[in-house]
């Protein structure tokens, strides 16, 4: 297997991990809005908790699937896809709420590197 899709799907696997299990709690610079943390996030999309939680599950799942991918390849493009979808999720909801466009850019990122993953040249 390439080494920078390797490299690719740890750098995105490993910074999804972190967003959703380590930081969720903590105020960054590319929350959606005025929000403090993950759950105050969504609800400045207008979005239900429990959708945090679906949504929060669904990328930790796919993220360790990237993981899994670097030895069990069929995972690679079902994992990357399902993440890209979420992100793109990510950016309409920064767009719907008129934040900046620098806060989509860590979503805007990951998409692109996940669909490098996904259909890798």
């Amino acid at each position: 297997m390439n080494y920078l899709l390797i490299a690719l799907q740890c750098i995105v696997a490993f910074s999804i991990l972190n967003v959703w299990l380590i930081q969720n709690k903590k105020a960054t610079p590319w929350r959606g809005g005025n929000a403090t943390n993950i759950i105050e996030e969504f609800k400045e999309y207008g979005l239900p908790v429990w959708m945090c939680y679906l949504v929060g599950a669904l990328k930790v799942i796919l993220a360790i699937g990237l993981l899994a991918a670097i030895w069990v390849p069929e995972l690679r493009q079902i994992s990357a896809l399902g993440l890209a979808a979420l992100l793109i999720g990510s950016i309409a909801m920064h767009i719907k709420i008129n934040d900046p466009l620098k806060k989509s850019f860590p979503a805007f990122l990951f998409l692109c590197m996940c669909l490098i993953i996904a259909f890798p040249l």
